[in-house]
């Protein structure tokens, strides 16, 4: 070889290097980017997994035998409960295993499972929050009369016929052949 290749080969040699060194770091970038996109597919299936159980869950629940609608009244211990049916009747259940026992408080509104009478799951509260926040508070209540409402002066004396009437003077509606009410509900019913 001549000096001029051998001087040629030498200049060749470090570009050569540099080429590869060049691609070499391309592939760890190229890596690096491929390891960041796993970790977000890896956690995209997390995410994805979860709603999978939350569906088969709730799948499982529609499919299942019928479930009463309750209230917690009491915790007893760590697994007993009192709940009280919306049917009426109070029944001491056990707890579903995967529920989280520390949201259950009392009030809350819970699923009973119609054979086992375990609670499934917990129910949103069934009243509306904007006219929860407008129910009167006991302690501290203002109370309300008739004469605040204005402009309702039929309405008033009609709900004074049918309802303060009969339970104050009773007689009087005895006497015309007309059966006193004692039920608020009926005397509502009643003048419909």
């Amino acid at each position: 070889m001549s000096e001029g290749e051998t001087a040629a080969a030498a200049a060749a040699a470090p570009s050569e290097r540099e080429q590869v060194l060049e691609q070499y770091r391309a592939k760890i970038r190229e890596h690096r980017e491929t390891e960041a996109r796993l970790k977000r597919m890896r956690e995209d299936v997390k995410g994805l997994v979860a709603r999978y159980q939350k569906t088969e869950d709730d799948l499982s629940a529609l499919q299942s035998v019928g479930q009463i609608i309750g209230d917690v009244l009491k915790k007893l211990d760590n697994e007993r409960f009192i709940v009280k049916a919306s049917s009426g009747p109070r029944y001491v259940v056990g707890c579903r295993s995967r529920l989280n026992q520390d949201k259950l408080k009392p009030g809350t509104r819970v699923a009973l499972d119609m054979t086992t009478l375990t609670i499934m799951r917990i129910l949103p509260r069934e009243v509306d929050p904007t006219v929860f926040h407008m129910q009167e508070d006991e302690e501290g209540g203002k109370k309300t009369s008739f004469s605040d409402v204005g402009g309702l002066n039929e309405q008033i004396r009609e709900l004074r016929e049918v309802i303060e009437l009969p339970l104050t003077n009773p007689e009087l509606f005895i006497r015309v052949g007309i059966k006193v009410s004692r039920n608020f509900v009926s005397a509502c019913y009643d003048m419909m």
